[in-house]
């Protein structure tokens, strides 16, 4: 399992042809010219913190960090004398000093930043007010990636910033929003107690001191967070380190924002934060989990308090207001519905459904495509390309990050038992484009891609009703499928099976046998598309065996079935959904659905095992492990001790059953004495090796699938509690 070893960084020399990054971290592959660069950096992973303050004990990985850490408590002092003018900033100083990395920089950087770029990043309007803080910046060698870093953390451990954090009717970089409440009557705290028995009770007066009492309530909750960001010890670097990792670790598993064009200072500090706390999950010392979610709390806080201010904000090539709210929501659910912390990941699904709401309300459903009319010629000015990039890219992170909205939805309905949040077959929103024009470095680049591709309009409500034609009226796929695209069919197909049972009982939703023929199609596309990346090939696999899986029977539904009747607690997934009580665990293990379930859950141990390093995270592999683990346990309860496998797999006939086929369809025909045709509709298939096949001990299998969310859990937290329960169920097969 290389691919999920948890590396630990120390010295490594660059295969760098050109030389000018000889030293290189094993962790990130940060490239440095210094040993003693990559040696400070190094303790970003290690957790090492030699420096100590003075005043107060604090141990710093960095001793630049430890400089400005002690002029705070220098600052405290004057603070106590009295401010003197020079040292009071400029009202716009506190949180408009996030300025802008020139984006043709942040295209290429893969590395530290040099001083030259880092002095082209800073905003020409502003570089008197900043030249100040750059000549420290210079002073005290930062070699971060995006050098706004350092300007993120000055305004979140300001005490300035900070208040206005606290503020519970606005969030930076927006005005609060003044409300009036003049003439109205809010309970106090003291209204829910023996002393007052309704709201009316409060006397002539007393609505003014239960506002402020509310005030203060939440002024607290506030600074609880706000404090606990501070006591973690978060460093510009940290920041800096979380973002590279971000980019470099997630997005590439999970295209919603464009790195090429992406400007630090057009971002909310909250989408900026939750994308950090993401970062923070690849790092390598214990206590970066700590810090992420430090961070990911105080972007919640800001979102849940201030969603009406950051719902206007509108970038400059937005299509409409609301964009930052929803990727900051998406990045948010993304991190608590994967975390170790069980409220963080009920927080997580309650907030759930409001992408989707936000993004109606501010139109993203109705927002017009990027129109190839627009798309410039190739000898057209620099400037022209630029601009039309990105426009482009705007609206391409737009539809994205809705479509990954559809993404996650699915991921969580399938992980909790429950519905979805929307119909995904009825989701209007067109193809995204290609993912060579997605990761595009230059605007050049871009447009090569763009006009080599041919425009589709498809939308996926027309996708998925190709996949469910009527009878008589099959046809193949023909789309300009991306890997990110047939991710968000997979998603609707399960949130298909999530609205069945298992009586096909369901109104005006397709039956099991439909959504399996159409799961054929989609494997049939993956099979044929020959533009993928073997780890892109890999991860939709993943996915799609997954899904098929739970066609045979819901997984998640299975594994509480299992943890209910051995009396073991679970905290993996809520919901209500519950097997029938009369649910035979020993004779649905005889089943068709078994057997086949069985040959996915062996698909999806080797894949995982399969993916290479950097893409072994991928947000949907615990619970598709987890998934394959509970039939793994449930045929070992059982007593099946050993699994005989075929030589090859023929999906098609691991996937159809006869009554699949008999459905009027000519096109998908079951290929007669095959081997996995054996496996299946044979209970001795199971035990009886053909010829040159595989024997897996599930048992065995079940002890390295702990191993693997062991692996798992340092990423995904949830992979913590899945491990726990594995354990438990190890246990009662001995």
């Amino acid at each position: 399992m290389a691919s999920l070893e948890i590396m630990a960084g120390s010295l490594a020399t660059s295969a760098s042809s050109a030389g000018v990054k000889k030293l290189a971290c094993r962790v990130c592959q940060k490239g440095f010219t210094k040993a003693e660069h990559l040696r400070r950096h190094e303790r970003c992973h290690t957790g090492s913190k030699p420096y100590v303050c003075k005043e107060c004990r604090r141990p710093f990985a960095r001793q630049d960090a430890l400089t400005r850490h002690e002029k705070l408590h220098l600052r405290d002092m004057n603070a106590k004398q009295g401010p003197s003018p020079q040292s009071v900033p400029p009202p716009s100083a506190s949180l408009d000093s996030m300025t802008s990395w020139d984006a043709s920089s942040a295209s290429t950087a893969t590395g530290p930043a040099s001083t030259s770029a880092t002095s082209r990043s800073w905003d020409e309007p502003r570089a008197a007010q900043h030249q100040d803080m750059h000549n420290v910046a210079a002073d005290l060698d930062f070699a971060l990636v995006w050098p706004d870093s350092e300007n993120l953390f000055q305004s979140l451990m300001s005490s300035d910033t900070t208040d206005q954090w606290q503020m519970p009717l606005g969030t930076l970089p927006f005005p609060p929003v003044v409300q009036d409440v003049n003439g109205m009557n809010f309970g106090s705290p003291n209204s829910f107690d023996d002393r007052s028995s309704s709201v009316g009770a409060i006397p002539s007066g007393g609505g003014h001191q239960a506002v402020r009492d509310v005030t203060e309530m939440i002024t607290s909750s506030s600074s609880s967070v706000t404090a606990a960001v501070k006591a973690t010890s978060i460093t510009s670097v940290f920041l800096d380190e979380c973002l590279h990792m971000f980019f470099v670790r997630f997005i590439p598993t999970f295209p919603i924002l464009h790195r090429a064009t992406f400007v630090f200072r057009e971002c909310t500090h909250a989408l900026l934060l939750n994308a950090i706390a993401i970062g923070s999950l690849y790092l390598g010392p214990s206590d970066s989990v700590a810090k992420g979610e430090a961070l990911w709390r105080l972007a919640h806080t800001a979102v849940a308090t201030s969603w009406q201010s950051l719902i206007t904000h509108n970038g400059p090539y937005d299509a409409c207001k609301g964009v930052q709210l929803m990727i900051t929501a998406l990045l948010g659910q993304v991190y608590g519905a994967l975390s170790k912390n069980r409220a963080v990941r009920t927080t997580s699904q309650v907030f759930r459904p409001l992408g989707f709401f936000w993004a109606r309300q501010c139109g993203m459903y109705d927002s017009e495509p990027y129109s190839m009319e627009n798309l410039p010629s190739a000898e057209a000015p620099l400037a022209e390309k630029e601009h039309q990039w990105r426009i482009w890219a705007a609206r391409e992170i737009q539809q994205r990050a809705l479509l990954a909205y559809y993404v996650l939805d699915g991921l969580v309905a399938q992980m909790s038992g429950d519905g979805a949040s929307a119909r995904h077959v009825s989701n209007p929103l067109s193809l995204p484009s290609s993912e060579g024009a997605f990761d595009a470095n230059t605007a050049d680049e871009w447009l090569a891609h763009m006009h080599s591709q041919q425009p589709s309009q498809s939308s996926f409500r027309v996708v998925f009703r190709s996949l469910f034609p009527p009878i008589g009226n099959f046809r193949a796929l023909d789309y300009p499928f991306s890997a990110f695209a047939l991710r968000v069919v997979l998603e609707g197909l399960q949130s298909l099976i999530s609205d069945c049972d298992e009586h096909d009982l369901a109104v005006g939703v397709p039956g099991r046998s439909d959504v399996r023929r159409a799961l054929a199609q989609v494997h049939e596309t993956i099979s044929m598309s020959i533009h993928f990346s073997a780890a892109e090939r890999l991860e939709i696999l993943l996915r799609w065996h997954t899904v098929c899986l739970d066609t045979m029977i819901n997984s998640t539904v299975l594994s509480r079935h299992v943890c209910s009747r051995y009396n073991i607690p679970q905290h993996v997934s809520g919901g209500c959904r519950s097997v029938r009580p009369d649910f035979d665990l020993l004779k649905w293990t005889k089943t068709e659905d078994a057997r086949r379930a069985v040959l996915h859950a062996v698909a999806i141990q080797d894949i995982v095992e399969q993916l290479p390093r950097g893409r072994a995270h991928v947000v949907h592999m615990p619970s598709s492990l987890f998934a394959a683990a509970t039939v793994y346990v449930v045929f070992s309860l059982a007593g099946v001790a050993t699994v005989s496998l075929p030589r090859t797999i023929v999906w098609q006939d691991a996937l159809l059953s006869h009554s699949d086929h008999n459905l009027g369809h000519d096109d998908i025909r079951p290929a007669s004495g095959s081997e996995t045709r054996r496996f299946v509709e044979t209970e001795q298939g199971i035990s009886q090796a053909p010829i040159g096949g595989t024997v897996r001990n599930l048992l065995y299998e079940l002890n390295s699938m702990q191993k693997l969310f062991r692996c798992l859990s340092s990423q995904w937290g949830i992979a913590h509690d899945m491990e726990n329960i594995i354990a438990q169920w190890i246990q009662l097969c001995h």
